[in-house]
């Protein structure tokens, strides 16, 4: 056999030894994971904590893990998306306390105005009390637990100031379709209706809405404001948000893939999440009078007149969330306990 043809052959036996390898290799491509969220594309400090999300997944698993936002609730609503994330129809998101109720009714105990005495109250219970049982919560309806954000302090907005509850006697309010909400609105003489994030400026507009709670940081980059320009800071409510993925998508992801996305929440934690998004609010309170918009800070006095008009709402919600909303209490009664030695 010539030299020449015999290299030919070694050649073409070798490339025949290759080929699968390369073309396992062409064929291994990330693995994509599509993340809703109702968060505006830009103006606030939530497309950055996502970005960054991303960028530490991507990072952390060696390119293996591509996560691709979608912002500006391009997939569906909040009340929508929680739901196809718990479905597997989109592998994860984040999402607010009232949102994520409708997968897991007990958080909405969360969102309960007057309940925590401060922030640092609050901060403490979600981190040091409630993960594991969060976890466990969210497992049995097919979605993984990721971690606690932040949305921020829930104010009321609309046309006018509310400085007393009886101001909203007869008031159409937009809601979230949770227990909390119904009560709250309901204890005060005002109509809840659920509304979606994207339904609520066409709803100021044509006057289906009068006032919304939310938070300023969803409020001023989305527009609400210009149909809502007057705020009543009353300061009795925070909402948490949850950073969530399908259980199934989890699952099938490799130990180091799934180890790098639990290692975002340690890269950056629930607490570096909220002083992102406290931080921004006094800004943005300050660039909505900039704009023509009034900002009521509700003096102590009246703040207490709220808080115990409201306080009662507890127990009731609690009782209609029935056995899970019982033993959900009792841990952030337990929480809140430890919280204050």
């Amino acid at each position: 056999m010539k030299a020449t043809h015999l290299v030919s052959t070694l050649a073409a036996g070798l490339g025949l030894a290759l080929a699968p390898c390369l073309a396992q290799a062409q064929e291994k491509k990330p693995v994509e994971l599509r993340y809703t969220t109702g968060a505006p594309p830009t103006g606030n400090p939530w497309v950055m904590q996502i970005n960054r999300l991303a960028k530490y997944a991507e990072e952390d698993s060696k390119g293996e893990i591509k996560v691709q936002p979608f912002f500006g609730s391009q997939l569906g609503s909040e009340q929508d998306t929680v739901q196809q994330v718990a479905r597997g129809r989109i592998d994860m998101g984040g999402f607010s306390s009232g949102s994520a109720a409708l997968v897991v009714p007990e958080i909405t105990l969360l969102t309960m105005p007057g309940y925590f005495r401060d922030l640092a109250e609050q901060d403490c219970v979600l981190d040091n009390h409630l993960v594991k049982l969060t976890t466990e919560l969210f497992d049995k309806k097919g979605v993984r637990f990721l971690g606690w954000g932040e949305v921020g302090a829930v104010e009321l907005f609309g046309k006018k100031a509310y400085a007393a509850p009886k101001d909203m006697n007869g008031v159409k309010a937009a809601a979230y379709a949770n227990k909390t909400q119904t009560v709250f609105y309901a204890s005060l003489g005002a109509t809840a209706i659920p509304l979606g994030l994207p339904e609520w400026i066409p709803a100021f507009q044509t006057g289906m809405a009068e006032v919304v709670q939310t938070v300023i940081t969803y409020a001023l980059p989305s527009g609400l404001t210009k149909v809502a320009p007057v705020v009543t800071r009353y300061g009795l409510s925070n909402a948490p948000s949850v950073t969530l993925i399908n259980k199934a998508v989890f699952e099938k992801l490799s130990k180091p893939q799934q180890d790098a996305l639990i290692k975002v929440g340690e890269r950056a934690p629930s607490s570096l999440l909220r002083a992102e998004i406290r931080g921004f609010e006094n800004t943005l309170y300050g660039m909505m009078e900039k704009a023509g918009g009034q900002v009521m800070t509700l003096t102590p006095d009246q703040r207490e007149v709220w808080r115990k008009t409201l306080e009662p709402n507890h127990a009731k919600v609690v009782d209609d969330l029935g056995a899970g909303g019982k033993a959900y209490f009792a841990a952030m009664e337990a929480g809140r306990k430890a919280c204050t030695k």
